[in-house]
């Protein structure tokens, strides 16, 4: 079999200007006018190819953007929100009813285990969590009303890789959908032609890759997608999280340099995790042979993009990973900041940050230490230099 090139993917696309410009045209309309009223009668049931009706639905920025998602991810398609959470919640939301269940890894994003754990119980949605790399407990925990598996390619903030063509046969035999979230390893995976039924992303992170603007996507099959935006009963379309033309298209372009910039982040991650570890510190990163998914991650990755720009170090205690982190900012090593995926070096102590809506004895649970200092890795050019500083802050 062929394999899989989700950069190739994306230049085959050809997506030009009203007037030939090498950039799409950004149409800034809420709504759009037609020449006849039939026309309009039309595409207001989906049933004309090319016509755009209203802006919470589709627009052709909007259009364009998520085309070149689908051609990365080797979906059918894909739809674009105004956040990463619009994009996971909608997601659900479109597969869940009143009584339904869902089985979700328990090291998700702190947004997405509050949602799962809290929101969704004022609609009596039940929800087991899992360790991701437990797959006898995933199996266990599947019921006759699962309806969803949810989990991330490589899990917030502890860096587990999931398993995601054995989810997927778990899912299948339940007739379960599952999802996955593949912020932290755009190009590296692609979790659709492992057998995801659906992928979700944060495009605010790697995808855009500048942290100045907030966005997400939801990409599957042209059936799921219609569904999400049915007039009538799409989750997307009814709840309303749609992005900005504007934003659309400052991300598309973006998108064009994430294959170059993956490389990037991945080579100073992987150089700074040898580092750590040559100096006594407890590191999580997946490119290490030492690290349980490393084995795993190879055996499903789009290697030329390498391991991701995440890592994790273990500090031990909250006071001495403050300390580090106060440190590292004032020497020039990046920015005490959440979020991931922005050129600069970024980060944060996981427990009292991304991770705060988990509840410390789930956290502990988990393996979370209340030291874990996570690190979104810069493009830094001079990676031996920056370590050198954060040599000197431990």
């Amino acid at each position: 079999m062929k394999k899989f090139d989700p950069a190739t993917e994306l230049n085959k696309l050809e997506q030009f200007g009203e007037f030939g410009g090498v950039n799409p045209s950004i149409t800034d309309s809420a709504t759009y006018t037609f020449l006849g009223a039939e026309t309009m009668v039309d595409t207001f049931h989906g049933e004309t190819e090319g016509c755009f009706l209203y802006s919470r639905h589709w627009n052709p920025s909007n259009k364009y953007l998520s085309d070149a998602l689908a051609a990365i991810e080797g979906t059918e398609s894909a739809w674009v929100t105004a956040s990463g959470m619009a994009a996971i919640t909608s997601a659900i939301l479109q597969l869940c009813n009143t009584g339904d269940h869902i089985v979700s890894s328990v090291t998700t994003y702190g947004g997405t285990f509050a949602f799962l754990k809290y929101y969704l119980q004022k609609f009596n949605i039940e929800v087991s969590f899992v360790i991701p790399t437990d797959l006898e407990a995933l199996k266990n925990a599947v019921k006759p009303n699962t309806k969803v598996i949810y989990t991330e390619t490589v899990s917030n903030p502890l860096l587990q890789i999931s398993n995601i063509p054995e989810m997927s046969k778990i899912a299948k035999k339940c007739g379960a959908k599952l999802i996955v979230d593949n912020t932290f390893s755009p190009m590296m995976i692609s979790p659709y032609k492992l057998g995801a039924d659906i992928v979700v992303y944060s495009m605010t992170k790697f995808i855009n890759g500048k942290n100045d603007c907030v966005a997400g996507a939801i990409c599957g099959s042209q059936e799921y997608i219609n569904s999400l935006i049915d007039l009538n009963t799409g989750t997307a379309m009814l709840l309303g999280p749609v992005l900005d033309p504007m934003r659309s298209s400052s991300i598309l372009k973006n998108l064009y340099t994430l294959h170059i910039r993956m490389k990037q982040h991945s080579k100073n991650a992987q150089y700074l995790s040898e580092r750590f570890t040559e100096n006594g510190t407890k590191v999580f990163y997946p490119g290490m042979k030492e690290h349980p998914g490393h084995e795993l991650l190879s055996s499903m990755m789009n290697k030329e993009f390498g391991y991701g720009g995440m890592i994790a170090i273990d500090l031990e205690t909250k006071e001495k990973a403050y300390q580090f982190m106060e440190k590292a900012e004032k020497a020039g090593v990046g920015y005490l900041a959440v979020s991931l995926g922005y050129f600069k070096t970024l980060f944060s102590n996981s427990g009292s940050s991304t991770s705060s809506e988990v509840p410390e004895d789930i956290q502990k649970e988990m393996g979370m230490s209340p030291g874990l200092v996570r690190f979104s890795v810069g493009l830094d050019n001079d990676i031996e230099n920056s370590w050198e500083l954060i040599k000197n802050c431990l």
